[in-house]
This record gives C-alpha cells, sequence and structure tokens, in this order.
C-alpha cells in the first residue's frame, strides 16, 4: 500500500491541500506554487512505477483521488477567488495595500463573505455575490473527467478532453498574471480588464470546464519510444512550449495550452488521413 509511487500520489495530494489553503489565505502568489509541485508528484508518481514495474489499480485509484483534489477542487477555489477580484467598484488602489496583491485579494474574500454569509452590505450586491459559485464547476466536470478516464480504455496513447493538469495550468495564468502587474493594475490595457473582469473569467471558466469532457481526441505525453516519426507532435509542442516561456513569460501559459489543442487538432486529422 504505501510504496514509493503511493507515497509520491499522497505528495501530489498534500501541495493540493496547502494550495487551498493559501488561496483563501489570500496567497494567490504562492498557492499556484503548490499545484505546480503536484503536478511534478502527479509525473513522477507514474514515471516510477513503470520504472519499478510496481503498477496496480490501488495507485491508479488514488492518483485519480489526489488529482480531485489538486486539479479539481483546488483550481475551482482559485477561480472562485479570482471572480471575487473581478468584483469591485471603481479602479484598485495598490498603494492602499503596499503594493501587495495578497493583501487586497485578503480584504476582498472577507468582503465577500461578509456578504455571503452575514448579508453585510458592500459592493457585492444581491445577485453577483452568487457568481463566485460558478467556479465549482470545474470540480464537478472534473470528477466525471477523471472517473471517465479510469474506465476508458482509449486513453492509453492519447487523451480523450483536456486533461485536468493543463486545465489547472491554463487557470493559474489569472492569479499569476495579476499579482505580477498589480502595482501597475490600473495601467493595464483596457483589453486586460475586461478578462479579468468577473463574467468574463467566469464565461472562461465555463468554457474550458466543458473541454474537459468534450469528445476531443489530444496528445498525451506518454513515450513508449523516443522516435521522430512516432513523437513529432509531442517534441514539436515540447519545444514550442520552451521558446514560448523564453520568449513570452506568463503569457506562455495560455499560448501553450492553445499550441496543445492545434497541434492535438491536427495530429488527429494526420492520424485519419493515414489511416484511409
Amino acid at each position: 500500500m504505501f510504496s514509493l509511487p503511493n507515497l509520491l500520489t499522497a505528495m501530489n495530494l498534500v501541495c493540493g491541500i496547502i494550495s487551498i489553503i493559501a488561496t483563501l489565505a489570500g496567497r494567490i502568489d504562492i498557492s499556484p506554487l503548490f499545484l505546480f509541485a503536484a503536478m511534478g508528484f502527479d509525473f513522477l508518481d507514474g514515471f516510477v512505477a513503470r520504472k519499478l514495474a510496481i503498477q496496480s489499480e490501488l495507485g491508479k485509484q488514488l492518483d485519480s483521488l489526489a488529482d480531485m483534489v489538486s486539479f479539481g477542487l483546488a483550481p475551482g477555489i482559485i477561480v472562485m477567488v479570482m471572480i471575487i477580484l473581478g468584483v469591485h467598484d471603481g479602479t484598485i488602489a495598490p498603494h492602499d495595500y503596499n503594493y501587495q496583491a495578497t493583501s487586497y485579494t485578503w480584504f476582498q474574500i472577507q468582503a465577500w463573505m461578509q456578504a455571503i454569509f452575514y448579508n453585510v452590505p458592500n459592493h457585492f450586491d444581491a445577485s453577483i455575490k452568487y457568481l463566485p459559485f460558478i467556479a465549482f464547476i470545474i470540480p464537478v466536470l472534473s470528477l466525471f473527467r477523471l472517473a471517465k478516464f479510469n474506465i476508458d480504455k482509449n486513453q492509453s496513447d492519447r487523451f480523450i478532453g483536456v486533461p485536468t493538469p493543463l486545465n489547472t495550468i491554463f487557470i493559474l495564468f489569472f492569479p499569476l498574471y495579476f499579482c505580477y502587474h498589480f502595482s501597475t493594475w490600473n495601467n493595464q490595457h483596457s483589453l486586460m480588464l475586461l478578462v479579468f473582469d468577473c463574467y468574463s473569467v467566469a464565461c472562461i471558466t465555463g468554457l474550458f470546464s466543458f473541454l474537459l469532457i468534450a469528445n476531443i481526441p489530444l496528445i498525451a505525453l506518454k513515450f513508449s519510444n523516443f522516435s521522430w516519426t512516432d513523437n513529432k507532435f509531442r517534441y514539436l509542442l515540447l519545444l514550442l512550449s520552451l521558446i514560448s516561456f523564453i520568449v513570452f513569460f506568463l503569457w506562455a501559459i495560455p499560448i501553450i495550452v492553445i499550441l496543445y489543442l492545434l497541434l492535438s487538432i491536427i495530429e488527429n486529422r494526420q492520424n485519419k488521413t493515414n489511416e484511409i
């Protein structure tokens, strides 16, 4: 039961729990780091299990349970907080919070909780204060995504629907970008302010949550061998991802997700052509 791969899976779960606590404490600057760590443990548990030839049904179930927390509930909580931050009664005054995004986040979470649980009148009016709950569509559809993955034999060499870690990576763009640019937030382009508006975040959340269960064949980064012919799209994705991080920094996150979807579509079309 307590094999090395299963212990690594447990570390995935622990990182997800810490990320949730950090997010609710307003520390959206560090909560994404724990989810990146969770992704590392999620990769390592499968890698170690294959290398040690100790793959088991228990390990498979533990992996999905840990993923449900780290890549289902944790990103859902982050989106909930980002929707809360998108509800405001004017421009942000970073100097009022010592130019700390975490202080601003904490005060906004408190204001929302006062409105939702104690009916304290503030800028979260009667209708909009319920909008953050739309973020729970992420853990709900992640639940179905992970359960389907466990029983679907067609996902051994490719994914059907966006995998939960990739959806989490996309979501992490929002807190990371917000924290990085908080001190100059009022100078952001109006388009970026629109993207971070509460209704925009809610719509984006709904779209990417749907992709979790969409019947779309996608590239799985699992190498049965290392030949270029069999893995050219995987190599291309890794290369373009590295270049994107170097050139675009935080913007590399949504760019990589879009590249992943486009390359998956191209690969799928090519495979169908070869079959014909």
